[in-house]
């Protein structure tokens, strides 16, 4: 059984000082920011996702406590895990990882936690039952399940399924966080890569009322002309 000491002795033993307070800032970590408090041990995704085989097997409660700790990269490592276990497992494995995932939201708690978990377990869970779900996250006053409600949709995106990233994208508008504009405009901009159209109808009927930041965003890979028609509300 790999124990959680384990796991954090070799975290800490390939911590870097440099990268972490490079991450410090970059994650906004300061006092009244979004970040506020987090704590970096400097080590990059590349080499979390390079652990994951040695440690492959973690038991739930290892997982569970490791999604716990003061330190980003325990917590992300904890979501890399989660996300094997998830895709490895059988019905009753995902349903566990999904249960685990959605009961520990208050622990996934920077945007990149989110952008990297979201679509693989609660997206993929949810791809074949209810939405409902995302939903009731999407109305929480908590902005990280207010985006893992948007981001999760990126799962059905990925399958042509454009419905529910729509309709969250709409009950979004007017939400006040430019964390929740970037994460919509980018999977509206995720839509008009596999439907144009689909974006542009959407976009027609809501593009006066989205934020600025949602829009560029959303419009980032359209022609430069047909960007400034949107920005100048000439469309």
């Amino acid at each position: 059984m790999i124990m959680l000491n384990a796991i954090q002795n070799r975290l800490r033993g390939i911590a870097d000082p440099e990268i972490a307070a490079i991450s410090q800032r970059f994650f906004k970590t300061a006092p009244g920011q979004y970040g506020e408090g987090d704590i970096f041990l400097g080590i990059k995704v590349p080499t979390l996702r390079s652990l994951l085989k040695e440690f492959r097997g973690t038991q739930s409660s290892a997982i569970s406590s490791l999604l716990k700790s003061k330190f980003h990269e325990d917590r992300l490592f904890a979501l890399l895990l989660l996300i094997d276990v998830y895709q490895r497992g059988d019905e009753t494995e995902k349903q566990t990882a999904y249960d685990l995932y959605l009961s520990h939201t208050s622990h996934i708690n920077n945007w990149d936690l989110v952008d990297v978990s979201a679509p693989h377990i609660v997206g993929d869970f949810l791809a074949d039952r209810s939405r409902q779900p995302l939903y009731q996250l999407v109305t929480s006053s908590s902005l990280w399940e207010r985006r893992i409600a948007i981001i999760s949709t990126f799962n059905f995106i990925r399958r042509n399924e454009f419905t529910d990233t729509l309709l969250i994208a709409k009950l979004l508008l007017p939400d006040s966080h430019d964390l929740i504009h970037k994460a919509v405009g980018w999977m509206l901009r995720e839509v008009g890569k596999r439907d144009l159209k689909t974006e542009e109808l959407f976009l027609q009927e809501h593009y006066r009322l989205m934020p600025r930041t949602m829009l560029r965003y959303a419009i980032e890979r359209f022609p430069e002309a047909r960007r400034k028609q949107y920005l100048s509300g000439i469309t």
